[in-house]
């Protein structure tokens, strides 16, 4: 897997982890369109790739500190599941702002990856079913491929059934 996309270099904080971590990826950049209603499924529609692919990052307050979720974009985070993952009573989402201050990404864009402080992290347990999974590259518009396992490896996370998809 390739380290740049068709514009040439592609630098932020979650590129740089990987490739400091010697983990392989491929830079999957779109035209990221404001209006769009959920950043994820456009990123999913953009790229050609099944939305069960493409997992979002989302923060959580333990009411102790924050963590962070990864769930497909198709599906909901569950929060009484990540709160048990977690190994804590309750939590709720995280604030927007609190979100950006804590990772350094603006949400849309916010990377599960090179995130200012290392956070407890849970990664939905569907990502396993997959050769590779796409997170934010850190900015909208910009997506990471890699392996489940190298997700797991550069996040620290554990994996978990934490989505809760739609019936």
């Amino acid at each position: 897997m390739g380290r740049k996309d068709r514009g040439g270099s592609v630098g932020t904080q979650a590129t740089v982890a990987l490739t400091k971590a010697k983990i392989a990826y491929a830079v999957r950049a779109y035209e990221h369109d404001p209006a769009a209603e959920s950043y994820g499924l456009e990123a999913a529609q953009a790229l050609g790739v099944e939305p069960a692919r493409v997992f979002k990052t989302l923060l959580v307050d333990t009411g102790g500190g924050l963590a962070v979720g990864i769930v497909p974009v198709d599906a909901t985070l569950d929060l009484k599941a990540v709160a048990t993952a977690l190994g804590v009573k309750k939590v709720g989402m995280a604030d927007p702002a609190t979100a950006e201050r804590s990772s350094g990404y603006v949400v849309g864009g916010i990377s599960p990856i090179g995130q200012k402080r290392a956070l407890p992290t849970v990664l939905d347990d569907s990502a396993s079913s997959h050769e590779s999974v796409l997170v934010s590259g850190g900015r909208r518009g910009l997506d990471l491929e890699l392996s489940p396992d190298d997700l797991v490896r550069a996040t620290g996370a554990t994996l978990a059934p934490i989505a809760r998809r739609a019936s």
